[in-house]
């Protein structure tokens, strides 16, 4: 099968980096990335799909020669989503000679923060964890590489704005979030965006686990909502979802948060599905060269990591988006460092990384020493009753307002 331009890419840092290299040393190293992962309590309905892809991209990689010559190797353990644990797993990972890590948990991420900052090692912090961590000139080793719930939510408001006619006065938006962090750190973004632009903001706190919505539809259907952005998980979609029906609130005006997937599409029912939206930095679908380049090349060999069944989920591109950056940057790590790679010349790689977008895989990144997040491009995508189709092209609205807050918390954060 024809190369994408990122495998192409990849291949040429081999032949490279095979060059360079003893047969014996090409052979016995690896490039390791630690993925410690809640693989058995509140993340089960994402980490899954996220694991396989990472699996399945290096396995593809390393069918190409690996990066430099070397192969890529993902080391994957589970954390329950247990801060304690989550240091466990970074300490034995750090003794086999992991220096990436990715906990894809906001309360691990935090916990294992400070060890990583003293150890200077890198990690990973994809669509969790702090917001402020984009600030590279403090969070030095973090890399939240693609939006955060800030910038997400901001790019709702202005998918929200184009739909009104470029005017929010008078325009009624609300929020629907699970009552505790993760539901709750887009409303002071929120707040500042409605005093700035004039529109109503309606706050509706969802009690855990997602599972009675009932009184929150009821006032939305009282309340009259122009649209509502909804900060939920997996199964919260569905039942808010059967309570717009009751309430006879259009699903059409539904904007979800990027935690959504054809799963939850699948129980909401395929076509009573029909219109609703998600904010994402990844494209939906499998219609994206790499993802067919895997399908062949690497299932097409019996050589997948899961249920072929999950490449058809938007988490699998989420986890081919996120490893397709990483790998990115160990890439370019070699070709300006050489080999080994290390904790530094993966840090350098990452802030190498300009228009980056793995073949249309996800929203163009450029990673710079003072923004880790890569520009926190995202797209407002409507499920067809058969796909995910983009609403407008990818953007990052309000930039000078989230970077406000970012600076003002991360400042914080190095006063601390």
């Amino acid at each position: 099968m024809k190369l994408t331009t990122y495998t192409r890419n990849l291949a040429a840092a081999a032949a490279v980096g095979v060059a360079s290299l003893s047969p014996a040393l090409a052979a016995d190293d690896t490039i390791k990335f630690g993925l410690c992962y809640d693989l058995s309590k509140a993340y089960t309905f994402v980490t899954p799909q996220i694991t396989q892809a990472a699996t399945d991209l290096a396995t593809l990689v390393n069918m190409k020669g690996g990066i430099g010559g070397h192969d890529v190797e993902i080391i994957s353990q589970d954390h329950g989503n247990e801060p304690q644990r989550g240091i466990e797993c970074y300490e034995k990972l750090k003794r086999e000679g992991v220096m990436v890590f990715d906990m894809l948990s906001t309360p691990v991420s935090i916990a294992v923060l400070p060890r990583i900052m003293k150890d200077k090692n890198i990690l990973i912090q994809s669509l969790v964890g702090r917001a402020d961590a984009a600030d590279g000139s403090v969070f030095t080793q973090v890399f939240p590489v693609g939006p955060t719930y800030w910038g997400q939510v901001a790019n709702d408001i202005a998918y929200i704005k184009e739909q009104s006619g470029g005017e929010l006065k008078g325009v009624k938006v609300g929020f629907a979030y699970l009552d505790y962090p993760f539901g709750q750190e887009p409303i002071e973004i929120l707040k500042s965006l409605a005093e700035k632009e004039g529109f109503e903001l309606l706050l509706y706190p969802v009690p855990l686990p997602g599972s009675d919505q009932a009184s929150v539809w009821t006032k939305v259907r009282r309340d009259k909502p122009d649209f509502v952005i909804a900060w939920l998980l997996a199964g919260g979609h569905v039942v808010a979802a059967k309570e717009m029906k009751r309430n006879g609130f259009p699903i059409s005006k539904y904007i979800s948060v990027n935690w959504l997937n054809e799963v939850d599409i699948a129980n909401i029912g395929s076509e009573a599905a029909t219109g609703l939206k998600r904010g994402t930095n990844v494209a939906g679908g499998q219609d994206i060269p790499i993802i067919k380049e895997i399908i062949a090349e690497v299932y097409g060999a019996g050589k997948g990591a899961g249920d072929p069944k999950n490449i058809n989920d938007v988490y699998y591109n989420t986890g081919l988006a996120i490893y397709s950056a990483a790998f990115e940057a160990a890439r370019l790590a070699v070709e300006k460092d050489g080999f080994p790679v290390t904790a530094d010349s993966m840090k350098a790689g990452y802030e190498s990384i300009v228009d980056f977008d793995a073949n249309g895989l996800f929203a163009p990144i450029t990673v710079t020493a003072d923004d880790h997040g890569g520009g926190g491009k995202t797209r407002v995508e409507m499920w067809d009753g058969k796909t995910w189709v983009p609403q407008q092209e990818w953007t990052a609205a309000y930039t000078d307002l989230i970077w406000e807050v970012v600076k003002e918390s991360s400042a914080k954060f190095k006063s601390e």
